[in-house]
């Protein structure tokens, strides 16, 4: 009898760039999605370390990615988009319910700390 894998659980980061892109929603791309994560989140984000989660998670069939038109901005290079997929979106809630659930109640801190 065949051993099934179960599913992986999202991490951290994957989570704020799957929050990124769904904050963002028709202007998620990738310096965008970056700004979004280091801005709110207040992390230093990589070029690297964001492309390489977004093709994670596009293998995983929880993003899709398209290429928008070019721009004289960019010197007529184009833009790739993501966004999230209906099985992306299903993970995402997953986390976030799990996660709301299990920091209900808990009064380690008065309010939320900011850095």
């Amino acid at each position: 009898m065949g051993f099934m894998a179960k599913p992986k659980s999202l991490g951290e980061f994957e989570i704020l760039v799957l929050a990124a892109l769904l904050r963002l929603e028709k202007d998620a791309y990738g310096a965008r999605v970056r700004t979004e994560i280091e801005t709110r989140a207040k992390r230093s984000v990589s070029a690297g370390a964001l492309y390489a989660t977004l093709g994670r998670l596009e293998d995983k069939g929880l993003v899709q990615s398209f290429t928008g038109g070019a721009t004289a901005e960019r010197g007529g290079r184009t833009k790739r988009y993501y966004v999230l997929t209906p099985l992306g979106q299903e993970k995402f809630d997953t986390a976030i319910f799990g996660l709301n659930a299990m920091l209900k109640g808990v009064t380690a801190w008065t309010e939320i700390p900011t850095r």
